[in-house]
């Protein structure tokens, strides 16, 4: 069993943020009607929020470029893996990639706000992300390197390709993929059924009912999948290489994370700060114990290892035909999009796409991104249970590093230095001040002993029920009910649905800054 490794460094947080950018894939309205509850929360925490919507296929990966060359802070996904995905992409073609990103979710899937504990609540999404932490963590990076255009018989039949995968004597195109493909995936990708399943699924569908539509789609082209040659190495630097495994398979899944299809752990080794790839390769064995065995992983069920194969590495080539399709974070990608025009040219000139061989280059970047980990994560996915790097790594000053520190360290504010009211100003801030109706607390201070309260209120004069964010600070009065002074941490107490009397202004954006609160 991996032993974590306890490191002292510096931590880095989402409460230093400044700068914004917030994409929405909008998924037929819903989650920009969404947007009222989760932008007081941002401005609650001081950040300046840019909001940009997905407006056509490919818009959301040039939405993340866009807000990195901006220098934004952070930059936010708010849709489902694929959103997250293109996000990532986006961010990863700016060449420095400084942004932080973040994810809200709010897609049909979303697997990595699952795998890392990001409430699926919006609202308690954004409390969870304004007081994150900032993790450096691994990517990986897909290539298509060459394409290999194999004989075939007098009779039309694929002549048997080398047995030497780096045989100079087979025919072979090299290529240079394209740099406006997804290169890059936080999650995993996938090679076979799932692919193919994913490529077929009804959108429509899917926004409607969920995962079933998966489910569906996967009942109907299951049986027209087949099993498929592959060859898998473990490339070093020039023509330095070792193979792992030659055979035939039904679905191969590279992890840089553990889940796969929401709940199974295909690969559980993994971390995502280790710089490596694991990979599952799902064996072709009798017909029908092999076709239940992936029935059950694309519909969410245990899945058995006798019918599996798993190794590792950081930089590892695949040989398949090009008829095999290819998923990145749960999406299909076009094996066309990674090619030149050249190169797309010849493959449409080949006859039949299984008398084509493809050779993908998987390759782990190490700690290459910087993304939003929730402060209570328990750090299942890395390597070593502490937060982000040295202090050499992320530059940061004594001075920046002691305003990050955690707020927890420092001396509360206790009814000892705030003056309790009379019972006549109690009864009447009770009976005055604003009800507002909880939804959730940021789960740790965001600076200073400052807490952001998510809430709703009701307008008085229409009934209107309005979404606020109560910012609570050290100098804010907690009172109870009975008019005792109590400590400001004693607002992470709060349970849902619990009604406080907020006295305070509120600003234009739903922010109330708060001066007494009586809980």
């Amino acid at each position: 069993m991996h032993e974590h490794t306890e490191i002292t460094i510096l931590r880095s947080s989402c409460m230093n943020c400044k700068k914004a950018c917030l994409v929405i894939n909008p998924r037929d309205g819903q989650n920009t009607a969404k947007l009222t509850a989760i932008l007081p929360v941002f401005a609650a925490a001081g950040w300046e929020t840019s909001i940009v919507l997905k407006e056509y296929p490919g818009h959301t990966m040039e939405l993340g470029t866009q807000a990195a060359q901006q220098d934004y802070d952070l930059v936010i996904s708010f849709g489902g893996d694929g959103t997250l995905n293109q996000v990532v992409n986006g961010v990863m073609h700016d060449k420095k990639h400084k942004c932080i990103v973040g994810t809200i979710p709010g897609g049909t899937v979303n697997q990595w706000a699952e795998e890392v504990n990001v409430p699926s609540d919006p609202v308690k999404a954004a409390l969870t992300l304004v007081s994150s932490d900032v993790r450096k963590v691994d990517i990986a990076q897909v290539e298509i390197t060459s394409l290999e255009f194999l004989p075939t018989t007098q009779d039309g039949q694929q002549q048997a390709p080398s047995n030497d995968f780096h045989n100079p004597s087979n025919s072979k195109r090299k290529v240079k993929s394209s740099p406006d493909a997804r290169h890059n995936f936080l999650l995993m990708a996938g090679l076979g059924i799932d692919a193919a399943v994913m490529e077929h699924v009804n959108k429509s569908l899917k926004h409607r009912i969920g995962v079933a539509a998966v489910g569906l789609t996967t009942i109907e082209k299951l049986p027209e999948q087949h099993v498929f040659p592959i060859e898998i190495w473990e490339t070093g630097e020039g023509d330095d290489s070792e193979k792992r495994w030659k055979g035939k398979a039904l679905q191969v899944i590279i992890g840089n994370t553990r889940r796969y299809a929401g709940a199974i752990e295909m690969t559980s080794d993994a971390f995502i700060d280790d710089g490596m790839l694991d990979v599952c390769v799902v064996t072709a064995g009798e017909p029908l114990s092999t076709l239940q065995q992936v029935t059950s992983i694309l519909l969410r069920r245990k899945s058995d290892n006798q019918a599996s194969e798993y190794f590792r590495g950081a930089h590892l080539s695949m040989r398949v035909p090009a008829s095999i399709a290819l998923q990145v974070d749960g999406s299909t990608v076009e094996l066309k999009d990674y090619l030149s025009k050249s190169d797309r040219k010849a493959l449409q000139h080949a006859e039949n796409a299984e008398h084509v061989m493809v050779t993908y280059q998987f390759d782990a970047l190490p700690k290459a991104l910087k993304v939003a980990i929730p402060s209570t994560y328990d750090d299942t996915l890395f390597e070593k249970t502490k937060h982000t790097e040295s202090q050499e790594e992320n530059q940061q000053t004594p001075e920046q590093a002691e305003s990050d520190s955690d707020t927890s360290q420092k001396p509360s504010t206790t009814s000892t230095n705030k003056q309790q009211p009379s019972s006549e100003q109690l009864d009447s801030l009770v009976k005055d001040g604003r009800k507002v109706t909880v939804i959730a607390v940021s789960p740790r201070a965001i600076k200073d002993q400052t807490y952001i309260v998510a809430g709703t209120t009701i307008k008085q004069s229409t009934g209107e029920v309005r979404p606020v964010a109560i910012r609570i600070k050290e100098d804010t009065t907690l009172l109870k009910r009975t008019g005792e002074c109590v400590d400001v941490a004693k607002v992470r107490e709060l349970q849902e649905n619990t009604e406080i009397i907020v006295e305070g202004k509120k600003n234009k954006r739903g922010v109330i800054n708060a001066t007494r609160l009586v809980i």
